[in-house]
């Protein structure tokens, strides 16, 4: 439910994501990364479960096309993409900048009936797993990380659970990052609550196996 109170802010099916050889086993923070699931013998890994993707209805990333990024990825049907504009200082900056990440687009699910965002950032670091840590923030719990193939490019995930701000239940948050030419790429399922979560992760799953750097 992070920052949802930004609300106003700004084909064929895919059958399965990236298979299990293109993306490692989860893993605890400070765990070696494992190189496929086969070498998930250590009791920090825990199962990955392939996820459907969605169908590819647009995209978004190039000039025109609601954001412009330094990468591009396929939107889920009615996923509608808008631009944000944060200024340093600003009472938006506080809630928009999450480690060294800075939110630069977030995509609505809620024409697509569900109750969240499609968020993106963009920022540095020169390790993508310490930059996921810090976008996470000091109040995540359980974090796990693998490394993941993003369409043509190779990046890093993290899952874990936050504390809703409303209510204070845990749920489930999920962000991957990317290198982009000298940025890194941060996309994050930002969901009212577990549920959703689970019913956005096919559009997440398409901006993964979809990713291409922006020409």
């Amino acid at each position: 439910m992070r920052l949802l109170a930004l609300a106003g802010l700004g084909a064929a099916v895919l059958a399965l994501t990236a298979c299990e050889s293109n993306e490692s086993v989860w893993t605890a923070p400070g765990t070696p990364p494992a190189s496929s699931a086969a070498s998930s013998a250590g009791p920090s890994a825990a199962p990955s479960v392939v996820q459907p993707a969605a169908s590819e209805a647009a995209r978004v990333g190039a000039s025109g096309s609601g954001c412009e990024l330094p990468v591009t990825f396929g939107l889920a049907e009615s996923y509608k993409p808008k631009a944000v504009k944060v200024e340093a200082g600003s009472a938006l900056a506080e809630l928009a900048e999450r480690g060294p990440f800075t939110m630069v687009c977030e995509i609505d699910a809620k024409p697509a009936g569900n109750i969240g965002f499609l968020r993106v950032y963009t920022g540095s670091s020169d390790d993508l797993r310490a930059g996921l840590t810090a976008f996470a923030g000091d109040d995540a719990q359980g974090l796990l990380f693998r490394n993941v193939r993003l369409g043509a490019l190779t990046g890093s995930e993290v899952r874990y659970k936050a504390k809703d701000p409303v209510e204070g239940a845990l749920e489930q948050e999920r962000a991957f990052a990317v290198r982009a030419g000298s940025d890194v790429v941060v996309v994050a399922l930002d969901s009212f609550d577990s549920g959703e979560h689970q019913a956005m992760l096919p559009a997440y799953e398409l901006a993964k196996v979809s990713l291409r750097p922006a020409s």
